[in-house]
């Protein structure tokens, strides 16, 4: 998995490419904490070429703990992935903290309990911008699952404009997304990949912890970079799971 992170002068029709990759690789984040890991994806993941030098030592890492898992896969594989799938993210559900809970009301209330005011906040900017979650999706809207894949909408939405040569709308949607990352997606999920890194037993999702960080801090800083803003909170400060004493 890879991010493009150039700040150089693009023309529409590259930064519509590079649109297109974000969408992707929120969507595919998007699908990894949505459930666990099946036959189908298991096989695409086999495929997907991990990129070892990507400019982000946190993606790099990442990136080689998922490689590495993969290209060890044996008849339990699925099992074993379901099963840590389930003891990183659900835990034993005595309380809010046996397991990384992907919900930004766990990390962002005080008593760390779902459905509190960034659930509300996140559904009225999905509905801002006509999005609402699929009658399939059972979890709360503040999901990191549904937070990915409401980026991949905008980023595809983005590669749209960009194709329709509507600067005014590529700006505005970029906006949005960097807004998004700032006051919600990126600002809260360093403290769940740091939990994942502390229930997780597979090295594929501790990659995932890592490889999540690196991406975010490289997509964050490549919206502020288009845009021309300045630093407005601090970058998370996290490490590679193999950094770690």
């Amino acid at each position: 998995m890879d991010t493009a992170n150039t700040t150089e002068e693009i023309t529409l029709d590259e930064f519509a490419q590079t649109n297109e990759s974000r969408a992707k690789a929120y969507g595919l984040l998007s699908r990894l904490y949505a459930k666990e890991v099946d036959d189908e994806l298991l096989e695409q993941l086999r495929k997907t070429a991990f990129p070892v030098h990507s400019g982000s030592v946190l993606t790099d890492e990442g990136n080689r703990l998922m490689a590495t898992y993969l290209s060890n896969v044996w008849s339990g594989t699925l099992q074993e992935l379901a099963v840590d799938y389930v003891h990183a993210f659900i835990g034993s559900g005595m309380d809010a903290f046996s397991a990384a809970y992907p919900y930004e009301s766990v990390y962002t209330s005080p008593k760390r309990l779902m459905m509190q005011e960034a659930r509300d906040e996140v559904l009225a900017i999905y509905r801002s911008q006509a999005l609402d979650k699929s009658k399939t999706w059972k979890e709360s809207e503040d999901h990191v699952a549904m937070e990915c894949e409401f980026m991949a909408a905008m980023a595809k939405r983005t590669a749209d404009a960009c194709r329709e040569g509507d600067e005014d709308k590529v700006a505005s949607l970029l906006l949005t997304q960097h807004n998004f990352l700032a006051d919600h997606l990126y600002a809260w999920t360093g403290m769940m990949t740091s939990d994942m890194r502390k229930f997780a037993r597979t090295d594929f999702y501790k990659g995932l912890a890592d490889y999540t960080d690196g991406f975010l801090e490289s997509d964050f800083d490549l919206l502020k970079n288009v845009l021309g803003i300045e630093d407005e909170i601090e970058d998370v400060e996290v490490e590679p799971a193999a950094e770690k004493a």
